[in-house]
Protein backbone atom coordinates (compact mmCIF):
# COMPACT_ATOMS: atom_id res chain seq x y z
CA UNK A 1 0.00 0.00 0.00
CA UNK A 2 1.23 3.49 -0.87
CA UNK A 3 1.19 5.99 2.01
CA UNK A 4 -0.97 9.12 1.91
CA UNK A 5 1.04 12.27 1.19
CA UNK A 6 -0.78 14.63 3.64
CA UNK A 7 -0.12 12.21 6.50
CA UNK A 8 3.55 11.95 5.52
CA UNK A 9 3.83 15.74 5.32
CA UNK A 10 2.37 16.16 8.81
CA UNK A 11 4.87 13.65 10.21
CA UNK A 12 7.76 15.23 8.27
CA UNK A 13 6.86 18.69 9.61
CA UNK A 14 6.84 17.43 13.21
CA UNK A 15 10.20 15.66 12.82
CA UNK A 16 11.73 18.59 10.94
CA UNK A 17 10.61 20.96 13.72
CA UNK A 18 12.33 18.67 16.26
CA UNK A 19 15.48 18.58 14.12
CA UNK A 20 15.60 22.38 13.83
CA UNK A 21 15.04 22.82 17.58
CA UNK A 22 17.76 20.28 18.42
CA UNK A 23 20.21 22.14 16.16
CA UNK A 24 19.17 25.61 17.35
CA UNK A 25 18.01 26.68 13.88
CA UNK A 26 15.20 29.25 13.88
CA UNK A 27 14.73 30.46 10.31
CA UNK A 28 16.16 28.10 7.66
CA UNK A 29 15.88 28.69 3.95
CA UNK A 30 13.67 25.97 2.45
CA UNK A 31 14.86 24.91 -1.01
CA UNK A 32 12.96 22.41 -3.18
CA UNK A 33 14.38 20.47 -6.13
CA UNK A 34 12.23 20.76 -9.30
CA UNK A 35 9.60 19.65 -9.59
CA UNK A 36 8.30 17.26 -6.94
CA UNK A 37 10.70 18.59 -4.31
CA UNK A 38 9.32 22.08 -4.84
CA UNK A 39 5.76 20.82 -4.29
CA UNK A 40 6.80 19.10 -1.07
CA UNK A 41 8.89 22.11 0.06
CA UNK A 42 5.89 24.45 -0.36
CA UNK A 43 3.72 22.27 1.87
CA UNK A 44 6.49 21.72 4.43
CA UNK A 45 7.34 25.43 4.61
CA UNK A 46 3.69 26.23 5.25
CA UNK A 47 3.36 23.55 7.98
CA UNK A 48 6.53 24.85 9.68
CA UNK A 49 5.39 28.48 9.50
CA UNK A 50 8.61 29.60 7.80
CA UNK A 51 8.20 33.09 6.35
CA UNK A 52 11.34 33.26 4.21
CA UNK A 53 10.80 32.91 0.45
CA UNK A 54 10.95 29.40 -0.99
CA UNK A 55 14.05 28.49 -3.00
CA UNK A 56 13.78 26.35 -6.16
CA UNK A 57 16.64 24.39 -7.71
CA UNK A 58 16.81 22.98 -11.21
CA UNK A 59 19.78 20.62 -11.18
CA UNK A 60 19.51 19.43 -14.79
CA UNK A 61 22.97 20.60 -15.85
CA UNK A 62 24.56 19.28 -12.67
CA UNK A 63 23.53 15.65 -13.27
CA UNK A 64 26.28 13.16 -14.06
CA UNK A 65 24.03 10.46 -15.47
CA UNK A 66 22.05 11.97 -18.40
CA UNK A 67 23.01 9.26 -20.86
CA UNK A 68 22.45 6.40 -18.43
CA UNK A 69 18.95 7.44 -17.38
CA UNK A 70 17.94 8.84 -20.79
CA UNK A 71 17.13 12.20 -19.28
CA UNK A 72 16.12 15.03 -21.60
CA UNK A 73 16.12 18.04 -19.28
CA UNK A 74 13.63 20.84 -19.47
CA UNK A 75 15.82 23.46 -17.89
CA UNK A 76 14.23 26.03 -15.61
CA UNK A 77 16.24 28.70 -13.84
CA UNK A 78 17.02 28.09 -10.20
CA UNK A 79 15.56 30.66 -7.83
CA UNK A 80 17.18 31.17 -4.47
CA UNK A 81 15.87 33.96 -2.28
CA UNK A 82 19.22 35.29 -1.13
CA UNK A 83 22.91 34.64 -0.66
CA UNK A 84 23.44 31.30 1.08
CA UNK A 85 26.64 32.21 2.94
CA UNK A 86 26.21 31.25 6.59
CA UNK A 87 22.56 30.24 6.16
CA UNK A 88 20.92 27.01 7.29
CA UNK A 89 19.22 25.26 4.36
CA UNK A 90 16.49 22.63 4.35
CA UNK A 91 16.99 20.85 1.01
CA UNK A 92 13.75 19.10 0.03
CA UNK A 93 13.10 16.42 -2.57
CA UNK A 94 10.31 13.96 -3.28
CA UNK A 95 12.23 10.67 -3.59
CA UNK A 96 15.76 9.84 -2.44
CA UNK A 97 16.98 6.94 -4.59
CA UNK A 98 20.56 6.75 -5.93
CA UNK A 99 21.74 9.98 -4.29
CA UNK A 100 22.82 11.52 -7.59
CA UNK A 101 20.10 14.20 -7.58
CA UNK A 102 21.18 15.30 -4.11
CA UNK A 103 24.86 15.38 -5.12
CA UNK A 104 23.93 17.61 -8.06
CA UNK A 105 21.76 19.83 -5.83
CA UNK A 106 24.62 20.29 -3.34
CA UNK A 107 26.94 21.27 -6.20
CA UNK A 108 24.50 23.93 -7.33
CA UNK A 109 23.79 25.18 -3.79
CA UNK A 110 27.49 25.74 -3.21
CA UNK A 111 27.67 27.72 -6.46
CA UNK A 112 25.28 30.18 -4.72
CA UNK A 113 27.31 30.41 -1.51
CA UNK A 114 28.58 28.44 1.48
CA UNK A 115 25.69 27.48 3.77
CA UNK A 116 26.30 26.97 7.49
CA UNK A 117 24.44 23.65 7.15
CA UNK A 118 22.29 21.68 4.74
CA UNK A 119 19.70 19.22 6.07
CA UNK A 120 18.05 16.85 3.60
CA UNK A 121 14.31 16.25 3.95
CA UNK A 122 12.56 13.81 1.60
CA UNK A 123 9.06 12.48 1.19
CA UNK A 124 10.26 8.93 0.35
CA UNK A 125 13.62 7.33 1.08
CA UNK A 126 13.86 4.21 -1.06
CA UNK A 127 16.48 1.51 -1.48
CA UNK A 128 19.10 1.57 -4.25
CA UNK A 129 21.63 4.14 -3.05
CA UNK A 130 24.73 4.58 -5.24
CA UNK A 131 26.26 7.48 -3.28
CA UNK A 132 26.68 7.94 0.49
CA UNK A 133 23.71 10.27 0.96
CA UNK A 134 21.13 10.03 3.73
CA UNK A 135 18.14 12.12 4.69
CA UNK A 136 17.85 13.83 8.08
CA UNK A 137 14.06 13.43 7.78
CA UNK A 138 12.10 11.04 5.56
CA UNK A 139 8.32 10.71 5.42
CA UNK A 140 8.47 7.03 4.45
CA UNK A 141 11.08 4.34 3.81
CA UNK A 142 10.30 1.94 0.96
CA UNK A 143 11.95 -1.09 -0.58
CA UNK A 144 11.11 -1.48 -4.24
CA UNK A 145 12.03 -4.09 -6.81
CA UNK A 146 14.38 -3.39 -9.72
CA UNK A 147 11.39 -2.98 -12.02
CA UNK A 148 9.55 -0.53 -9.71
CA UNK A 149 9.69 3.18 -9.06
CA UNK A 150 7.72 5.47 -6.81
CA UNK A 151 6.42 8.64 -8.44
CA UNK A 152 4.94 11.75 -6.90
CA UNK A 153 1.91 12.99 -8.80
CA UNK A 154 0.77 16.57 -8.42
CA UNK A 155 0.84 19.41 -7.86
CA UNK A 156 -2.72 19.19 -6.49
CA UNK A 157 -3.61 16.85 -5.04
CA UNK A 158 -0.28 15.25 -4.21
CA UNK A 159 -0.22 11.46 -4.35
CA UNK A 160 2.33 8.66 -4.56
CA UNK A 161 2.11 5.92 -7.16
CA UNK A 162 4.16 2.75 -7.64
CA UNK A 163 4.96 2.29 -11.32
CA UNK A 164 6.53 -0.53 -13.29
CA UNK A 165 9.68 0.25 -15.28
CA UNK A 166 12.10 -1.72 -17.42
CA UNK A 167 14.79 -3.24 -15.19
CA UNK A 168 18.31 -1.93 -15.81
CA UNK A 169 20.48 -3.79 -18.34
CA UNK A 170 22.20 -6.78 -16.85
CA UNK A 171 19.80 -7.00 -13.90
CA UNK A 172 18.26 -10.35 -13.16
CA UNK A 173 14.50 -9.98 -12.70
Amino acid sequence: MTPEVPTLLDDMAARTRELLEARGIEAPIVVGIHSGGVWIAEHLRERLGIQRPLGKLDISFYRDDFSRIGMHPQVRPSELPEDLDGEHVLLVDDVLYTGRTIRAALNELFDWGRPASVSLVVLVDRDGRELPVCAAVAGAHMELGLAEQIKLRGPEPLSLERVAVEPPEGADG
